[in-house]
């Protein structure tokens, strides 16, 4: 004889509903079959993990150990703190995007009650620190045909600039640039009018260049 059971508001706590051999989601109301083995599960609040999607760019530049910090959308107010657990080997691709992203999962240390599972959480994952920089916006930064970057800058100059470490959205400047100085976003109309400046810079970066060509070739032979 089969029977059947009617989900009913759980006590206080947290289930999470298994979804039906249909794939719809189970709610309060449901009709559940005796031959379901496993209608929810209780998840455990004191052990919570963040997923992250790094670029295939920035991947290689994540460790198990880094520190993250942590934000979530119901609580803008509030920060937490984590270590990245895992780093993906397989990338893959999400809706909307044509690059290929790795899921990183974060361990969050602590607890706190207010935290809830599938909130969605923003991850800051701390690669290295730097110290006394001056850095731009990527968009800043234009290169031409011959590799060397420069800048545009609100008082008139096309100004070359030696790179430093740079992520998805800012480049240090090691040289060639003044802290608070204006630029442009954007390549300017009337770039042809602006003068030239830093150009004892140029033979330092060919020289980088060459050596970051030789090493990429020494690791292709490898």
């Amino acid at each position: 004889v089969l029977a059947s059971f009617v989900i009913k508001s759980p006590s206080p706590g947290m289930v999470i509903y298994k979804r039906d051999r249909f794939g719809t989601k189970r709610k309060v109301g449901s009709m559940i079959n005796p031959m379901d083995r496993v209608i929810a599960t209780i998840p455990d609040l004191t052990s919570m993990i963040s997923k992250a999607y790094v670029s295939e760019v920035e991947v290689s530049k994540v460790e198990p150990g880094q520190t993250v910090t942590i934000s979530v959308d119901a609580f803008p107010a509030k920060s937490f703190t984590g270590k990245v657990l895992t780093v993906g080997n397989i990338g893959e691709k999400l809706n909307n995007s044509d690059s290929k992203v790795f899921e990183v999962q974060i361990k969050l240390e602590g607890s706190d009650p207010d935290l809830r599972p599938s909130m969605t959480t923003n991850n800051k994952i701390m690669i290295k620190m730097l110290d006394n920089v001056t850095y731009v916006p990527n968009d800043c930064v234009h290169t031409g045909t011959d590799s060397i970057p420069v800048v545009y800058t609100k008082n008139g100059l096309k100004q070359v600039v030696v790179l430093g470490e740079s992520n998805d959205k800012e480049t240090v400047i090691e040289e060639g640039l003044k802290p608070g100085t204006t630029l442009y976003l954007e390549i300017p109309e009337d770039f042809d009018d602006f003068k030239l400046a830093g150009e004892e810079y140029i033979e330092t970066i060919k020289d980088r260049l060459k050596e970051r060509r030789a090493q990429n070739l020494r690791t292709a032979v490898s």
